[in-house]
């Protein structure tokens, strides 16, 4: 269970630490790699690309329901493999990441920009990424 703990502590702690930079260092955009990679401050009312826009109380409420089911699942991750461990660690800890934000200002902190998809944060990353591990994971069991 220490790779869940782990996993959900580090991907928040990643994802807060980032935000008070940029909300604190991030006055323009900073272009690291041209046409892909560029760091720009955005205030997200909204969850992923920008649905549920302006809609706090029910984005709040989803945050802590996710929550709340991931650690209501906690028994049976223990018995659960590695990647159900790490991806729902992963999975949680972005989730409160965004929640954090939304309770503080009423919307979460984007930063990250590729140019080709939605500007998004730390979290986001923790949240897909986890769910991708989950799903791999699941792929692997699968094999003979």
């Amino acid at each position: 269970m220490r790779r869940f703990w782990l996993s959900a502590s580090l991907s928040l702690v990643a994802d807060q630490a980032s935000k008070l930079l940029v909300l604190k260092f991030l006055s323009h955009p900073v272009t690291v790699l041209p046409g892909l990679l560029t760091f720009r401050y955005v205030d997200n009312p909204g969850a992923a690309f920008g649905f549920f826009a302006h809609q706090r109380p029910f984005l709040v409420l989803a945050g802590l329901a996710l929550g709340i089911i991931v650690l209501a699942g906690y028994r049976k991750l223990k018995a659960a493999s590695a990647c159900w461990r790490l991806g729902a660690g992963l999975m949680l800890g972005g989730t409160l990441g965004n929640l954090c934000d939304r309770l503080r200002t009423g919307a979460v902190v984007d930063f990250i920009d590729l140019g080709f998809w939605p500007v998004f944060n730390l979290a986001d990353a923790a949240i897909v990424c986890g769910a991708a591990v989950i799903v791999l994971g699941m792929l692997k069991e699968r094999q003979p």
